[in-house]
This record gives C-alpha cells, structure tokens and sequence, in this order.
C-alpha cells in the first residue's frame, strides 16, 4: 500500500481564458473545480494505476464531505484529522498558450493538538504502507520543520517520498529520505541559484543527496526529468505533445515513481514511469488525473539515457 500525507487540501478553481489581460474585463472559456492537494491526486494517481493507495491529513468540516466523495469515487479511503472552517481556494488561470497563472488561498490556521493528531495517525498508517508520500505546503499555524517530525514519524519499514521545497524539504531531509522529486524551479529557488545545464542541475541534485536523499528525481518540465542516485544518473525526454494543463503533473509523477519505489524498481524505471505519468496528466483534459491507458500509450514511446 501507498500512503500519502495531506496537509493542505485545496480546492482548485480552474478558468481558461483566450488571454488573462490584468486590469481588464476577462470572459472566461470554460471553468472546472476539483477537489485535491498535491497528497490526494498522488493518492488518486495510483489508484488509476490500479494499485492500492490510502491518504491521511487535515481536512476541514465545512467543505470536507465534498472531498470525501471525490476519494470514494476514485476508490481511495482515507482518515482525516478534523478541523474548523473551510478548505482553502485556489484559482488557476490557463491562457490560449498555456500559459498558468496561480493564486493560491492561505486555508484556516491549525493547532499543536491537531498537528500531532496527524502525526500519530501516520505513524500507525504507514507501518502498514511500503511507501509514504509527504506531499505538499502546510497550513498556517505549523513551520516548515514539521515537514522533519512528519518524516520522523513514518515507520522506519515504510520508504519515504518527499515532494515539498526549500525549508520543509531540507527538514525532512534530516531524517533521511528515499526520494525526493523538486522540477527545476523549486530545486533552484531552495538552493538559490540558476541551473543553467545539465551539470548544474546534476550538482544540485547531489547538494540533496549529501542532505540526506537517497534519490533524486528532478522534473524538467515538457523537457522531461533526470535521476540521479549519486552513483548512477539517467534523462529521460518528454515526448512531444499537446498540452491540455500542467497542474497536477507534478502529482502524477509522484504516483508513478511510488509504485515504482514499491515494487524496487531501478532508477530507470522510476525516471521512465514518472515522465509517462507527468506526460499522460498534460495530455488529460480533466483536472483529477489522468488515465491508465493513456500512461501506458505514453510509456512505450519513452526511452532513458545514461549521463
């Protein structure tokens, strides 16, 4: 089993519109809300692989029962920790060139209490997951090294997955992390400096292994992505093909690179089921995820290389 660690569920408001013009009157095109966090599309992702996944977090008494129902749907149960309020809103803005704009809502502050409610709530669920995902921000209310109690808190049997950045990522590096999976823009801001070639990003990614990561699967975008686990390092290019929306892709490269990490799988294979997992959510005109026929009809066009 795959267990994936919500801590800030969010829902998404996606418009898409010929051109965002800032300042002006926009008409929208076509408007989708989904019902997520980037811990709860991995969770969705693997059940669309067919394989088992179980999710855990906040979630929030207003709102929440519309999350629930979406996880059912999708064949994933869950335990939540409950809280006041509502879940946060996310706006996303997709222009004619795919261009996305984000704004992102900040979500209801949580308690000590209730923080620690989630930590034994995953210590309990992962001794029964091969592997656990920490995926995503936090809510207000808890710092950036609560990302290192989470990960302190996982069962040693169960292999980590880690998919934040800067602060909460080199905090739960300090526990030791199985994989971590930063795309070039988060990698470079949590270092603080450009990755101008391949080197560069090759260096970057052995900054974290010497932090504590055991491997490092960095996504380059429509470019594909690069594996490293210091020893050996592979890239794997994206195939071309037209984008419906980026948001989600992230997620469903995790979901891939878990089920991967389940089954022991070589760094190649990891690289190549997360860029046919990423690929196949662009390709995908809903907003959830994306679909096991189109991952694998993406898969066998992939190839890896060693650098």
């Amino acid at each position: 089993m795959i267990l994936t660690v919500c801590m800030s569920p969010c829902m998404d408001v996606t418009v898409e519109v010929d051109a965002l013009n800032v300042g002006r009157t926009n008409v929208l095109k076509r408007k989708s809300i989904s019902f997520g966090g980037k811990a709860l599309n991995v969770a969705i992702g693997v059940a669309r692989l067919g394989c088992e996944s179980y999710t855990t977090g906040l979630m929030y008494n207003e709102n929440g029962y519309m999350f629930e129902n979406a996880l059912d749907k999708e064949g994933v149960p869950f335990t939540f920790v409950w809280n006041k309020g509502r879940v946060r809103e996310n706006y996303k803005f997709i222009d004619r060139r795919a261009m996305l704009t984000e704004v992102n809502d900040v979500g209801e502050a949580i308690t000590g209490e209730k923080a620690d409610e989630v930590l034994g709530l995953v210590g309990m669920l992962s001794a029964k997951s091969q592997v656990t995902v920490l995926s995503g921000s936090l809510p207000r209310g808890l710092d950036p090294e609560y990302y290192g109690r989470l990960a302190k808190s996982v069962d040693e049997r169960s292999k980590i997955i880690a998919d934040a950045s800067g602060q909460r990522m080199y905090s739960a590096l300090k526990n030791g992390v199985d994989l971590v999976k930063p795309n070039i823009e988060e990698l470079e801001n949590t270092l603080g400096r450009q990755l101008a070639d391949k080197e560069d990003m090759l260096a970057g990614c052995y900054e974290l292994l010497d932090r504590g990561a055991k491997r490092v699967l960095l996504s380059l975008g429509k470019q594909g992505a690069v594996i490293t686990d210091g020893k050996e390092n592979f890239y794997c290019k994206s195939i071309n093909v037209a984008m419906n929306s980026t948001v989600g892709a992230g997620d469903a490269m995790v979901a891939a690179a878990a089920i991967k990490l389940e089954q022991d799988a070589p760094l190649e294979e990891i690289l190549r089921a997360g860029v046919a997992a990423g690929t196949a959510r662009v390709m995908t005109s809903e907003q959830v995820s994306f679909t096991k026929d189109k991952y694998n009809e993406v898969l066998t066009g992939l190839h890896v290389t060693r650098i």
